[in-house]
């Protein structure tokens, strides 16, 4: 058995999360969460990283629960201390992780609507021949944009492998990387199908003008139409792209920059929809 403590375990992932460029304020939220633990562990009588099994932590998970946090607070929590782990395991700091056992709470809220594999499937599939609507698709499929945020996106600001998203009203500007299937998506647009316009937007008319958000609305309210999708909205792709990449292990952090989330908190809403997290493989986003 190692003899690595917490305490010095959170001191190496303190120091990679640093060198990784995260913000101050996202390393004390993580200090701040494993020390919590931490220091339940301790009147367990359990110190050492090998030591923590799965029912330690599923124990602080009930504890907190029942000392009024709220089920939301305590799902951030978790996540904290699963990526805690995670790294634990890339570096080859333990042989094993025991919070992957451990599920998030459950609370009520207004949770998101995701698509479900099929279901986005055939959207590309009832809108494959419309070059435009199936560059919007996979914009907020792939890269999570807001629909607004197509509608205000410049051609100056497309990119090979990323876009860049301008400010606007409350939203702070970013840069959103773009993988395989946006990038031929977009590129196969602009090369083929974009009419020669004077507009700086990307996504115009047949006219050649700005193409609105509510007409990107109507567009692709028609295709969920033909492909026979219920009860799901516009924003859905959005949700939809957010939730695969924290199934898929991309850290809560990196998925809230990319998606424009001003708080954290916004982010974790989301981890209701999880019933498992695949194993991490880096940050790398994945592709749908």
């Amino acid at each position: 058995m190692s003899d690595l403590n917490l305490e010095n375990a959170l001191v190496s992932f303190s120091e990679a999360l640093a060198k990784k460029g995260k913000s101050t304020n996202t390393i004390v939220a993580y200090k701040g969460d494993i020390n919590q633990l931490n220091n339940f562990l301790k009147t367990q009588k359990v110190s050492l990283i090998d030591e923590i099994k799965s029912d330690h932590i599923e124990s602080f998970k009930k504890d907190l629960l029942k000392n009024n946090y709220t089920a939301k607070s305590v799902s951030r929590k978790l996540n904290s201390i699963k990526n805690f782990f995670a790294y634990l395991l890339d570096q080859g700091m333990t042989k094993a992780d025991p919070s992957v056992e451990v599920k998030h709470p459950k609370y009520e809220n207004d949770l998101p609507k995701i698509l479900k594999p099929i279901e986005y499937r055939s959207l590309r599939d009832a809108c494959r021949n419309d070059i435009r609507a199936t560059a919007i698709v996979e914009l907020m499929l792939q890269a999570g944009l807001r629909i607004k945020e197509i509608e205000n996106l410049k051609l100056e600001n497309v990119a090979d492998h990323e876009v860049y998203v301008e400010s606007y009203e409350s939203h702070s500007e970013r840069s959103v990387p773009l993988n395989n299937s946006a990038r031929t998506a977009i590129k196969r647009y602009l090369d083929d199908t974009r009419k020669d316009s004077k507009s700086k937007n990307v996504f115009v008319t047949k006219t050649g003008r700005r193409l609105l958000a509510r007409n990107i609305r109507s567009l692709l309210n028609r295709y969920f139409d033909k492909a026979d999708i219920k009860g799901v909205k516009v924003n859905d792709l959005r949700n939809t792209f957010i939730v695969y990449q924290l199934k898929s292990g991309v850290p809560i952090d990196v998925v809230s920059q990319v998606v424009g989330h001003k708080r954290i908190s916004t982010t974790e809403k989301y981890l209701e929809l999880i019933d498992s997290k695949e194993e991490s493989k880096g940050i790398k986003l994945k592709e749908l």
